[in-house]
């Protein structure tokens, strides 16, 4: 592997961190905002749990160990859910915040649930170089690279309202990218292996995010009466997903 591939790859994971650079933007967000952020971030976390994980899981491999993996997936992220004891803000009164710690509850959850996301798509690079060279790998790792700088966003908004200062946000997003060049390298090198365990471990991801979007983000970003921009704003984060998705298939 050359030093071109290697900084190929490190630029396609550390794109997360261009993402949470959005944040920069936004000052004292409203409740209305907030709720508009979070709703992107669902729609971001669909697109990418369909576009960027099941749909290559399954043209890889067979749907059997698809969905083991994306039962494991969302096994886990309950279970994690369930270790971390927290009432849900949803049930709190329509108009007012929920608590600080349950922001940061939703953060981690939803940190865990990016991270675990980038592992394989970073693996599905390696797998790309070792396979077909620079024409396979470099469209894909540049493919990737894009579509990581919505879900480095994604992955920095929630933590606001958890009370993380905005370079902290930023700065974390960023790190949520960074697992994505070690699994590269070690799918580039341990091919045989990885490429039999990616499409289970697509799934796997593929159900953690999941969980997070329908159990967290859906249900928060509709909790204080701005059901209609929440809903827009996921259809735009899904949106945004699918066109980056087809402009480099």
């Amino acid at each position: 592997m050359d030093g071109p591939t290697v900084a190929l790859i490190l630029a396609s994971g550390a794109a997360t961190g261009l993402g949470g650079l959005a944040l920069l933007a936004l000052r004292r967000p409203s409740h209305l905002g907030l709720d508009a952020a979070l709703g992107f971030t669902a729609g971001v976390m669909l697109g990418a749990t369909v576009f960027s994980l099941l749909v290559p899981a399954l043209d890889r491999g067979r749907l059997g160990e698809v969905l083991a993996g994306f039962l494991v997936g969302a096994g886990f992220i309950a279970l994690l859910d369930r270790l971390v004891p927290h009432a849900h803000a949803r049930f709190a009164e329509r108009g007012h915040l929920p608590a600080e710690a349950e922001h940061a509850h939703r953060a981690a959850l939803l940190l865990t649930a990016m991270t675990i996301h980038n592992i394989p798509e970073g693996a599905a690079v390696g797998l790309a170089f070792a396979a077909g060279g620079a024409d396979l790998g470099v469209p894909l790792a540049l493919a990737i690279g894009i579509q990581n700088v919505p879900e480095g966003f994604a992955a920095a908004a929630p933590l606001i309202p958890a009370g993380v200062r905005r370079l902290t946000a930023i700065g974390i997003a960023a790190l949520t990218g960074l697992v994505e060049p070690p699994a590269a390298l070690l799918a580039y090198f341990g091919f045989e292996l990885f490429e039999a365990l990616l499409p289970a471990g697509l799934g796997f991801a593929a159900g953690a995010m999941l969980y997070v979007v329908v159990d967290e983000l859906v249900p928060e970003s509709q909790a204080r009466g701005n059901e209609r921009v929440a809903t827009a704003a996921l259809v735009a984060g899904f949106s945004l997903l699918l066109v980056l998705d087809n402009a480099f298939a």
